[in-house]
């Protein structure tokens, strides 16, 4: 039989030449020069893939933006597929990918500046600033944007340009940081200096507020030397030492009836006693992403006093047996980053007693990774969508170990409680409730800022007591007691204990305690949408309900007069099929408006009657701090 040739010897060769080329975009070498000077070489097991993330912060930081050929030359260095890493670098606020050819041609503005439209720089005037400041500038190498809440509420209208935060933010002022920002390093001085600071002795009491001109100094803060002379991290070398017992402890935090701070109230005393009672190797994860429109209460704790949280967070490594400690800390703080950067730097040179090991990861702008589950996920350089439950993080958590998450501000209060004894911290409150607050107060207040107010305090002794009343001109409207989530009250009941349990019955939650009041000038109505918005902008698209509704519910709250069917019937999708707290507590605000200010919204005036008792309502989340209440 005669064969015949289907192709020539030449032809064969170059089908396999082909197919041996590999396919899909491949790295330039000037791009893995680049990145390679940033990232270091790849080690012999490998570039860790959990550092994803900072890596694209650090080319972030020198480019100003991402070029997608540093993105192709980053996925080969780290051995990730290309989609991954762009999956992961999108997800995020704060990088923006630009394409470009081989010679990084992508166009990009030099200089982002970013204004908070949050509700309190909203009030503030920042729209105005929005709308003013481009053409001021008259420069298109300087992007102007609205960002959401940056964490400096007490500071409204506040504004970031690149990494500097612009507080009280002016166009004459954010025109001389853009200026400084061109200059050489060398010609922005900023000083530091140390306190001893003591956040226990401000109980019942504001917290100071900090210099807040553009020419001051970096935030003066408790030092590393000044920290141990006053008697710190005493506890956590006894407990290394094994001059002091863990049970001891842990039975004295258990008595404090301190709960988790960050949002979801959950007894801090048993959820390091369930995540001891797990296998080794045992995990910390820290929550600093504070991203609840209306709190900045850790970022003024951190800003003073960074080894009160190191010390809490020592103690409870201790206690609970955990060997890996990591921080996540979001993006916008910067000068916070600094500041816990250089101090455990020095903490490592002069350890008192055996340290876990520490890192600090940085957020990239997403809300959502303040949902514990998210924030694992983000961690670990993943996209930061939160994760179905069971099993909980406490069992199965950050790596695949057992984890114990909380909030900066849970770890802040651990040293106080643990030396001056349990009955102390327990010994603040009004109304029936024990221990201390930390209340983030912005809006139509005289003094915005940090108040340490005991436990079930009112609104109104609140803006009485602590705030110096109302601003001028302004009379009391209403208030959202647990920031964006946390639902809206009229004035009329603000004589309600602000406190965790007590304001689900009026279908509220206190949540992560930022308390945003409203003046006679303002509408309920406006807030609402305000906060919806943000929810539509921040949702991170996992679940349909929470994707779609939220963007839904904005739309049709922007009507004068409200569908309010619809809306109902939106709330209630979001609120039952949400996998996490986002999407949950999303409807708070439009339940509110219906509840307490339909006269706003064209429906029936309401009467001033509280709520029927026993009516649902959303349970205190955790997108800005732990575990659902229920949820260890």
């Amino acid at each position: 039989m005669k064969v015949v040739a289907v192709a020539t010897v030449d032809e064969l060769r170059e089908r396999i030449r082909r197919k041996s080329k590999l396919k899909g975009r491949q790295a330039d070498d000037a791009s893995l020069v680049e990145v390679r000077a940033l990232i270091g070489l790849r080690p012999a097991d490998g570039h860790r893939r959990d550092l994803l993330i900072e890596h694209l912060h650090q080319l972030n930081d020198v480019y100003r933006c991402l070029h997608d050929r540093h993105l192709v030359a980053l996925a080969r260095e780290m051995k990730i597929p290309m989609a991954e890493v762009f999956e992961v670098a999108t997800f995020y606020h704060h990088f923006e990918v630009v394409k470009g050819d081989a010679n990084g041609d992508g166009k990009t503005p030099g200089l982002t500046v970013r204004i908070c439209d949050g509700l309190a720089c909203e009030m503030a005037g920042a729209q105005d600033l929005l709308a003013r400041l481009p053409a001021l500038l008259g420069n298109s190498d300087v992007r102007v944007v609205a960002a959401p809440c940056i964490g400096r509420c007490e500071q409204a209208p506040a504004a970031a340009v690149h990494q500097r935060a612009v507080p009280f933010a002016t166009l004459d002022s954010l025109q001389v940081v853009i200026s400084e920002q061109n200059m050489p390093a060398a010609q922005v001085v900023r000083a530091q200096a140390a306190i001893n600071f003591v956040a226990s002795e401000f109980a019942e009491r504001a917290i100071p507020g900090q210099l807040a001109r553009l020419d001051s100094a970096a935030p003066v803060h408790t030092s590393y030397q000044t920290y141990r002379a006053h008697g710190g991290y005493a506890l956590a070398a006894r407990l290394g030492n094994g001059e002091d017992e863990a049970e001891r402890v842990l039975k004295s935090m258990e008595d404090s009836g301190l709960r988790g701070l960050g949002g979801a109230g959950f007894p801090a005393g048993r959820k390091w006693r369930i995540v001891r009672a797990q296998p080794a190797p045992r995990v910390m994860a820290v929550n600093i992403d504070e991203g609840e429109p209306g709190t900045f209460k850790d970022r003024v704790y951190l800003e003073r006093d960074p080894h009160r949280f190191l010390d809490g967070l020592l103690i409870a490594a201790q206690v609970v047996g955990v060997e890996a400690c990591y921080i996540y800390l979001r993006d916008e703080y910067h000068d916070c980053r600094a500041i816990l950067e250089a101090e455990l730097a020095l903490l490592r040179a002069d350890p008192p007693c055996r340290l876990p090991l520490i890192e600090l990861r940085r957020g990239a702008g997403a809300y959502i990774c303040g949902e514990e589950s998210a924030m694992i996920e983000s961690i670990e350089g993943k996209r930061g969508e939160p994760r179905m439950r069971p099993p909980y993080i406490a069992e199965v958590g950050l790596f695949g170990r057992p984890t114990l998450e909380h909030n900066f501000e849970t770890l802040y209060w651990v040293r106080d409680i643990l030396e001056k004894g349990p009955n102390w911290f327990a010994g603040f409150g009004r109304n029936g409730r024990k221990g201390l607050r930390s209340f983030s107060v912005s809006g139509r207040v005289k003094q915005p800022g940090v108040k340490l107010a005991p436990a079930g305090i009112t609104l109104q002794q609140l803006v009485d007591e602590y705030c110096g009343g109302m601003a001028k001109g302004h009379q009391l409207y209403a208030y959202l007691p647990g920031g964006a989530s946390g639902g809206i009250l009229p004035a009329s009941m603000s004589n309600i204990p602000l406190d965790f349990d007590t304001l689900q019955p009026h279908g509220c939650f206190i949540g992560s305690a930022a308390v945003i009041v409203l003046g006679h000038k303002d509408r309920a109505r406006d807030a609402a949408l305000n906060v919806m918005r943000f929810f539509a902008e921040e949702s991170c698209g996992q679940c349909t309900p929470c994707r779609v509704g939220t963007v839904k519910a904005a739309k049709l709250m922007e009507a004068k007069v409200w569908d309010g069917q619809t809306l109902d019937d939106l709330a209630q999708v979001m609120g039952d099929a949400s996998i996490c707290g986002l999407g949950q507590a999303a409807p708070n605000p439009i339940r509110s408006i219906h509840k307490y200010f339909p006269h706003e919204v064209g429906e029936t005036p309401w009467t001033g009657a509280l709520p029927p008792p026993g009516e649902p309502a959303v349970t205190e989340h955790a997108v800005n701090g732990e575990a659902r209440g229920n949820a260890p």
